[in-house]
């Protein structure tokens, strides 16, 4: 326990290191690589929660994702273009400022999530896996046909979202805010497992027929777990959009929710630092593998099944010999 947690420091602290060094060299480009790979281990953290603790496997998580993409890119873009966004009676004004859209992009990718789950959860295993696939595909389908926000296009965003005292267009201001809500994420992740929350939704993972019997709801554990899991990847969609500045259908794909699920496995499912752990190695290897040829997944595909074969705890398991999470 205490090799895993001082393992989590250093990668933390690492991958602080990195983007300082890119800094300090004048590289920004690797600055943007570092910061997409906070981004997509903080959408992988939210899943975690799900996932890792309460042993929910959603393959429709890419809908709390982008959704919190096009909350951006809508506010965003009604700010740029002085236009307000009508719903129904209520006339909305966009907005450019970073906390605000993160705010909404928490409320209605929570809100899904709770819609999402209390009829997903009506369920189990694979038809609860389904239940979130159809919705992320309706997700999807329904973007490619919003002609009025770009449609299958995507819609670009001119200039990134604003934070009060900072340069969010200096790349390391932008990584900094970035890795404080990882952290900050984390931080919450690791409080909820060692609550009594976490460890009742663990127990309803393991045998929700006995948290029954001690008057506890396994389905209720569940669903606030889903929904904070939700809340949390929604808001890693409206970080993902400011950083390209861009938003598209592709951010509903099930392809993004099989990929957040491949970035908990390779670092260790229910790891704490798991999701960090994949999405650097999936970064990496997008990056260096991805110039040589287009078919860079297959090799993706070798390392995932070298670690569910011989290292069951992904990687963190195998470099701290702890191959269960869960005590």
């Amino acid at each position: 326990m205490i090799r895993e947690r001082h393992l989590n420091i250093g990668l933390l602290a690492g991958l602080l290191a990195v983007a300082l060094w890119a800094m300090l060299a004048d590289q920004p480009f690797t600055i943007t690589l570092a910061t997409r790979a906070v981004i997509l281990a903080l959408a992988a953290a939210g899943l975690n929660i799900a996932l890792g603790i309460g042993g929910l496997v959603s393959l429709g998580h890419a809908a709390f994702f982008g959704l919190g993409g096009y909350v951006m890119g809508v506010l965003a873009y009604h700010a740029q273009t002085y236009t307000p966004l009508e719903l129904g009676p209520l006339s909305i004004a966009g907005t450019k400022s970073m906390p605000v859209i993160w705010l909404a992009a928490i409320c209605v990718s929570g809100l899904a999530a709770l819609v999402i789950g209390l009829l997903g959860l009506r369920t189990s295993g694979v038809y609860f896996i389904m239940i979130t696939l159809a919705f992320g595909q309706m997700f999807y389908y329904f973007a490619i046909s919003w002609s009025a926000y770009g449609g299958e296009d995507g819609l670009s965003i001119y200039v990134r979202n604003g934070f009060t005292g900072l340069n969010t267009l200096v790349p390391i201001q932008f990584f900094g805010i970035c890795y404080v809500i990882l952290c900050l994420v984390l931080y919450l992740h690791a409080r909820l497992a060692r609550s009594p929350f976490g460890l009742a939704l663990n127990a309803a993972r393991q045998t929700p027929v006995r948290v029954l019997t001690v008057g506890l709801d396994p389905t209720r554990l569940k669903l606030v777990a889903f929904v904070l899991s939700g809340a949390i990847t929604g808001l890693a969609g409206a970080l993902f959009a400011d950083l390209y500045r861009f938003v598209s259908p592709t951010m509903f794909s099930w392809q993004m929710s099989g990929e957040l699920i491949v970035l908990i496995i390779l670092g260790g499912v229910a790891r704490l630092c798991g999701p960090v752990v994949g999405a650097v190695v999936f970064v990496m290897l997008e990056h260096l593998l991805g110039g040589l040829t287009d078919f860079w997944h297959v090799w993706l595909g070798v390392i995932l099944l070298l670690i569910v074969l011989f290292a069951r705890g992904g990687l963190i398991g195998m470099v701290s010999g702890r191959a269960v999470a869960h005590d």
